[in-house]
């Protein structure tokens, strides 16, 4: 086990951040840690480093307690958090150099690690650049690779994609999914459920400073009643159509936009078939149909509800 989370409890006066937090990144894994603004997700990140004194717990990572002055620990680790955090005196090469230095005292190793960083996060022609000329997607690609140029084995990123381009996000979903790939344990929290659904292997859930619910995403998927949404060309429309759908079995919602039928369901067999049943029954034509099943977006908002969070 690569981290090992069990009752940790954290207080800011009366307001209870963490409340008895349980759970556990295994070797190898990129785990995704989800939640709503103010869930306690940072606030976990920043315990597990031992960068917050906690109330109530235990904190074990590779199997030992972790503690502020573990630095044989903290060696084995990288972390890139939300906010930026590069120099801005220092070239995109000094940066890199600098914070692989603190792991790293070796001068021609050192090298050719922050080379292997560079060419990694694919900034190579930007080497010489300070960070005020960078672009934001460009930022988020140096604070990764200020991160990982020492070779880490666990690398925490809370964030790392907040604010960018689709082709940088892209580039750094692509990044994680080979750092794992040659043997990092990722530990990863994003407010994109899309993302969380293509690179996690496995999914926590968190509300209210604990825990609500984990398990892969087939697992989560199958935690829920939201079935599966059905969108159905229609070359008739009216009112009436709407209201006999409404009244199948299973059916949770349906609406029109422009000549395509929505339907949302809960769990049910044959939801599809009964209908395009119904609307044969009514002599309507149908064109093109599409079935998807509920995604991570539809587990995160049943299990943590819709109301808007600070």
């Amino acid at each position: 086990m690569v981290i090992k989370v069990k009752n940790l409890v954290k207080r800011y006066g009366d307001l209870i951040a963490l409340d008895h937090l349980s759970l556990e990144v295994k070797e190898g894994e990129i785990f995704g840690l989800l939640g709503p603004n103010g869930s306690g997700k940072t606030t976990a990140i920043n315990c597990i480093l031992s960068l917050l004194k906690y109330d109530k717990g235990t904190i074990e990572v590779y199997g030992r307690q972790m503690s502020p002055d573990a630095y044989d620990i903290k060696r084995r680790i990288g972390i890139i958090m939300q906010n930026v955090a590069v120099f801005d005196e220092l070239t995109v090469y000094e940066n890199i150099d600098y914070f692989c230095g603190l792991y790293v005292r070796d001068k021609k190793r050192r090298k050719q690690l922050v080379d292997e960083a560079i060419e990694f996060v694919g900034i190579k022609d930007f080497v010489k650049f300070y960070p005020k000329k960078l672009s934001g997607g460009l930022l988020r690609r140096l604070n990764i690779a200020c991160g990982i140029a020492h070779k880490p084995d666990l690398i925490i990123l809370d964030e790392p994609t907040v604010a960018v381009d689709p082709q940088s996000r892209n580039n750094i979903l692509e990044g994680i999914k080979r750092l794992n790939s040659e043997g990092a344990t990722i530990l990863y929290t994003s407010h994109y459920m899309e993302e969380v659904e293509e690179i996690c292997t496995r999914i926590a859930i968190m509300d209210k400073g604990k825990i609500i619910a984990s398990g892969t995403k087939e697992e989560l998927k199958g935690m829920i009643n939201s079935g599966e949404r059905l969108t159905v060309e229609l070359f008739k429309t009216d009112s009436s159509i709407i209201d006999g759908v409404l009244n199948l079995p299973n059916i949770v919602s349906a609406e029109f936009d422009g000549n395509l039928l929505i339907v949302r369901s809960i769990k049910g067999k044959n939801n599809l078939l009964k209908l395009l049943d119904y609307l044969k029954s009514r002599d309507i034509d149908v064109g093109k149909v599409y079935s998807e099943p509920p995604t991570l977006n539809d587990v995160f908002l049943e299990i943590t509800g819709k109301e808007l969070r600070d």
